[in-house]
C-alpha cells in the first residue's frame, strides 16, 4: 500500500502538498489522522525528509500511540527508520533530558508529577486552610491555566481580571500563593523542581539561550506536525516556534469548531491566525463525514451554524459519505428520573435489536449526573463502565459522605427529618447553600447535591424511614453496583468523550443550566463554547443519536427548566413527544390509583425501584390524558415512543380496566 492509495480528492491534496507550511481544516470523522499519517509517509516515500528528521506532536498519550501504529504499518515507523511521533510533553522531557546538562551544567532537575503538596506546603506556610483539599487542587489548576498561558506571578492579576477567572482566591493573595509556589521549587544549590509546564518553558528557553544546542536540534529535526491544532497553549506555541526556528516546514491539523478546553489555557487563535502568519500556506478543508450517518452530520451542521464570533467563521460543512440511517430522536421529560427511565428503556431497545452494549454510550455535561443512569443501569442488567472517572460511589468524596452517614446512623437519631439530617451533616465537607467558587470545589458539590436528591428519593417512596433507615436504603443502592467491565455500556462526560465514538450515543441533560451549564451563560464566550462542546457530543455518533432533557429535578417539583437553547430550531415540531394530547383538567383518580399499585407490582416483579418504572407526575399526566392507543399514549408529555414500546399496552390495559369498572 502506498501512502496515496484509497484517498479522497482533499485528502489527497493535503498529503500531496509540497514542503512547507500546510493547515489541514479537518470536521469530525473526515479522517484527518490517516490524512497526516498518509502526509508523513509520503514525504519519507518521496525522498523529501528522512523518516528520522519528522516530529509529529499530539496531545493525548493514546492519540501519539494511534499515530504510530498509522505509521508503523506504512512502513515509515520502527526500528531504523522511526518517525518520532509523541505528545509535546513526552517530546519535550526526552529534549531536556539530552541538553540540560550542556545549558545548566552541574544543576540538576526532578519532574514534580503533582503540584498538590508543593501548593499544600506553601498554602501553609501562607496562613491558609490547607484541610480544605478541593481548594488546594483548584490552587494547583489555577497555576496550571496561567503557566500554560505563558503568565507569571507578576502578571495574574491583571490578566486573571481581563479574562474574568473564576478564581479559588483574591488575585491579589493568589499572585502570593503562585510566587511562593516557583519559589519552593527551586534549592539553595540551583537544583529544580519542574512540573509539566516547566518541561516546555525550559526547553524553549534553553533552545533559544545557546545558538550551537538550538542549532543541532533544527539538524535533528526538520519536518513537523502537530495534530488537534485548535488546542494549543501559548507555551506549546512557544516551544513550537523554537523547534521551527525560523522554518516553516509545519504542516498542522484542527478545526476551531472543537475548541472545547479554553478553561486549560487552549486557544484556538494559532490556528485561526495560521494563515496570516504564512501567507503561502497550503489551506486544505477536510468535509467528507466518513464516521456518521447523513442524519447526524445534518444535525451536527444544523447545531454549529448558530455558533457565533470568530471561531464560528472557519466551520466547516460535514458533508455524510454513508447510507442513511435513523433520524435523531428527540425527547423531553417531566423530570429527571422520567428521563433516566426513558433513556434507559431506548438501551435496552437498541441492545435487544444487536446493536452492541460496548457501541453505546450515554454524555453528560457534569460528571456528577452519572449517578442516576449507573443505577439504573445496574438495576436493567446492563454492564457499563464510567470513562474518565470513577463510578459515583467510588468517588472519594462520596465515600467520605458515605462514611460520616454510616457513623451518625449508628449515633442517636437527629431532631430533623432524614433529608434535612444529611443536608446539615454533609455541610462540613462542602454541600454549602450556594454553589462555590473554583472547579474542584464546585464538582465537590455537584456530588453531594447528588447524593441529596437520591436521599430525597428514598425518603419519599417510603417516609416511614428514620435517618437511620434512610442511610442503610443509601448503602443497599451502593452496593448494588455492577462492576465496571471492559465490554459494556458507556458513561461519559462530553469532555472525556472527545476522539472517541460509537454506533448509538445519548446526549442527556440537555436543560439550561447544564448545557450551557448556568455560570457560562453570563459570558458570550462560555456559551459559544459550550455550543462547540454540544457540537463534539452530536459527532460521537455513528448511526443512533438520542438527545433528551427535562423539565424539573425529581417528581413533583413542577416545569422548572426548560429545554437547552441549542435545541431551538432542530427539534422537529411535528414529532409525536413534543405535540402533547389535550388534558383534561385534573386526573382521573380512578386511574391514578390503578396505575399506581401496577407500578409497585411491576417494580417488584422487575426487582427495580417503583421510580424507575414510572414517576409520580407522570401517572397523573396519564391519569389526565386517559389514553386508549398506544398513539395516543406515546403522545403524553414526557412519555415517548421508547415507553410506549416497552409497557405501553399494559398501561393501557390498567386504564381500560379503571375506566370500565367505573362505568361498570
Amino acid at each position: 500500500m502506498t501512502a496515496t492509495d484509497g484517498l479522497d480528492p482533499e485528502q489527497l491534496e493535503a498529503v500531496l502538498a509540497p514542503r512547507g507550511p500546510v493547515c489541514v481544516l479537518a470536521g469530525a470523522g473526515t479522517g484527518k489522522t490517516r490524512t497526516i499519517t498518509r502526509r508523513i509517509a509520503h514525504l519519507v516515500e518521496s525522498g523529501q525528509v528522512n523518516p528520522e528528521q519528522v516530529l509529529a506532536v499530539t496531545f493525548t498519550a493514546r492519540a501519539a500511540a494511534e499515530m504510530r501504529e498509522r505509521l508503523s504499518v506504512l512502513g515509515v515507523s520502527g526500528p531504523g527508520n522511526r518517525v518520532a511521533a509523541q505528545t509535546f510533553h513526552a517530546a519535550a522531557m526526552r529534549q531536556l533530558r539530552y541538553f540540560w546538562p550542556m545549558a545548566m551544567g552541574e544543576r540538576r532537575w526532578e519532574l514534580l508529577e503533582h503540584k498538590f503538596r508543593m501548593v499544600g506546603r506553601v498554602a501553609r506556610e501562607l496562613h491558609l486552610d490547607v484541610s480544605d483539599r478541593d481548594l488546594l487542587r483548584d490552587l494547583a489548576s489555577e497555576i496550571e491555566w496561567a503557566k500554560s498561558s505563558g503568565i507569571g506571578p507578576g502578571q495574574y492579576a491583571e490578566r486573571a481580571r481581563e479574562v474574568g477567572r473564576d478564581a479559588p482566591l483574591d488575585p491579589r493573595k493568589m499572585v502570593e500563593v503562585f510566587a511562593a509556589y516557583e519559589a519552593a521549587k527551586v534549592a539553595p544549590n540551583g537544583d529544580r523542581l519542574l512540573d509539566f509546564e516547566d518541561l516546555l518553558i525550559f526547553t524553549t528557553a534553553i533552545l533559544r539561550s545557546d545558538p550551537s544546542i538550538g542549532e543541532e536540534f533544527r539538524t535533528r529535526y526538520r519536518s513537523f506536525v502537530v495534530d488537534e491544532y485548535q488546542d494549543v497553549t501559548p507555551i506549546q506555541q512557544d516551544l513550537l516556534d523554537a523547534w521551527l526556528g525560523g522554518r516553516d516546514d509545519l504542516t498542522v491539523v484542527g478545526d476551531a469548531n472543537q475548541t472545547i478546553y479554553s478553561f486549560t489555557g487552549a486557544t484556538p487563535s494559532y490556528l485561526l491566525d495560521f494563515t496570516r502568519r504564512y501567507p503561502e500556506a497550503t489551506l486544505v478543508r477536510l468535509q467528507r463525514d466518513y464516521r456518521s450517518t447523513p442524519e447526524v452530520v445534518g444535525l451536527a451542521n444544523a447545531a454549529i451554524e448558530k455558533a457565533r464570533g470568530r471561531i464560528a467563521g472557519t466551520r466547516l460543512k460535514l458533508v455524510g459519505q454513508r447510507p442513511p440511517g435513523p433520524e435523531p430522536v428527540f425527547a423531553g421529560f417531566d423530570d429527571e428520573i422520567s428521563e433516566v427511565v426513558g433513556v434507559v428503556a431506548q438501551i435496552r431497545k437498541l441492545i435487544r435489536a444487536g446493536v452492541p452494549a460496548a457501541q453505546i454510550a450515554v454524555l453528560y455535561r457534569v460528571n456528577a449526573q452519572s449517578q442516576a443512569y449507573e443505577e439504573a443501569l445496574s438495576e436493567a442488567g446492563i454492564d457499563y463502565q464510567v470513562r474518565g472517572a470513577q463510578g459515583f460511589f467510588e468517588r472519594p468524596e462520596i465515600v467520605a459522605a458515605m462514611r460520616r452517614l454510616t457513623t451518625l446512623a449508628a449515633g442517636p437519631a437527629p431532631q430533623m427529618s432524614p433529608v434535612d439530617a444529611v443536608r446539615h451533616a454533609l455541610h462540613p465537607v462542602g454541600l454549602t447553600e450556594a454553589e462555590p467558587k473554583g472547579a474542584n470545589a464546585r464538582s465537590r458539590w455537584q456530588q453531594l447535591l447528588r447524593l441529596v436528591e437520591l436521599v430525597e428519593t428514598i425518603a419519599a417512596a417510603e417516609p416511614d424511614r428514620d435517618f437511620a433507615g434512610v442511610i442503610a436504603a443509601l448503602e443497599d443502592r451502593a452496593r448494588m453496583r455492577h462492576v465496571p467491565v471492559g465490554g459494556g455500556l458507556t458513561l461519559s462526560s462530553m469532555h472525556a468523550a472527545k476522539g472517541l465514538e460509537w454506533d448509538a450515543v445519548f446526549l442527556t441533560g440537555l436543560h439550561e443550566g447544564s448545557l450551557p451549564l448556568g455560570r457560562a451563560s453570563k459570558s458570550t464566550h462560555e456559551v459559544e463554547e459550550e455550543r462547540r462542546l454540544f457540537y463534539v457530543g452530536i459527532t460521537r455518533a455513528r448511526e443512533h443519536l438520542h438527545l433528551s432533557w427535562s423539565l424539573s429535578r425529581g417528581e413533583g417539583r413542577g416545569a422548572k427548566r426548560r429545554r437547552s437553547r441549542f435545541l431551538d430550531g432542530l427539534v422537529p415540531q411535528t414529532r409525536a413527544e413534543l405535540a402533547p394530547m389535550p388534558e383534561r383538567s385534573d386526573p382521573d383518580p380512578d386511574v391514578v390509583k390503578a396505575l399506581t399499585a401496577w407500578r409497585e407490582d411491576f417494580a417488584r416483579a422487575e426487582e427495580i425501584t417503583p421510580g424507575n418504572v414510572m414517576s409520580k407526575p407522570m401517572i397523573r399526566s396519564i391519569a389526565t390524558v386517559v389514553p386508549t392507543s398506544i398513539e395516543e399514549l406515546a403522545r403524553v408529555r414526557g412519555f415517548g415512543a421508547e415507553n410506549a414500546d416497552r409497557i405501553g399496552s399494559q398501561i393501557l390495559r390498567v386504564v381500560g380496566d379503571a375506566v370500565a369498572q367505573r362505568r361498570g
